[in-house]
């Protein structure tokens, strides 16, 4: 993935404590809508990584990713460098990825729909582990087929810091805080929308610690 560019001119956006914070036309942050979820995500996280453990992808660049992945759902995201790209099959185990638990679908559909989504049905939830340190540079989400359907990210754990950038990565990117239990939604006009997450701080979470689960839902079939 490209290389995070003139970080230091970024726009800082506000947190707001409760409720839906606009970041784009058609992008939300919507502050601690996954909080009543928590419990029982980690518990499907737990099942998860049983099948499909975590792992530290290779780029098509050849280098290892810093953030440890894995997936669930009909469709996983996967990275070699053969280049970026979905799969039914789980490439660790050569089964199929687990399925999508029905709290993550509920989430997921619920976020979507109170940022004005409505119908979202999730086929795939990529789940990111990032310890202290880990970064994710800024991209786009093109590996998909549906582009009309929105992008759900769930953060839990540490805080982190979300890059939202423009239509061209030489774009400047606001930097979006997100807390333990924050949703952001994006689609339409922002769906293709560079993004990323700056390197985490070491501020352990009181019940994750030093790390940060992110789920990120998408329509990729």
């Amino acid at each position: 993935m490209p290389a995070v560019s003139a970080m230091a001119t970024q726009d800082l956006i506000p947190i707001e404590a409760h409720g839906r914070e606009r970041i784009g036309p058609c992008a939300l942050v919507l502050r601690g809508f996954a909080l009543p979820y928590v419990a029982a995500l980690l518990r499907a996280v737990a099942d998860i990584e049983v099948c499909s453990p975590f792992r530290h992808m290779v780029t098509l660049g050849g280098f290892a990713m810093s953030v440890a992945l894995t997936n669930c759902g009909a469709l996983g995201w996967t990275s070699d460098r053969r280049g970026y790209r979905y799969s039914a099959i789980d490439p660790l185990s050569a089964r199929p990825w687990p399925p999508m638990p029905d709290v993550f679908r509920e989430l997921a559909r619920g976020a979507a729909a109170s940022a004005g989504f409505e119908a979202f049905q999730p086929d795939a939830c990529l789940i990111n582990r990032y310890l202290p340190g880990s970064r994710l540079s800024l991209h786009q989400d093109r590996n998909e087929r549906d582009f009309d359907a929105p992008i759900v990210s769930v953060s839990l754990g540490m805080p982190a810091t979300f890059l939202f950038g423009g239509a061209a990565r030489s774009d400047r990117a606001a930097k979006v805080p997100l807390h333990h239990g924050d949703v952001a939604v994006w689609g339409g006009a922002d769906r293709l929308r560079y993004h990323g997450v700056m390197p985490l701080k070491d501020e352990p979470h009181p019940w994750l610690g030093s790390q940060r689960i992110n789920f990120t839902f998408r329509k990729a079939g």
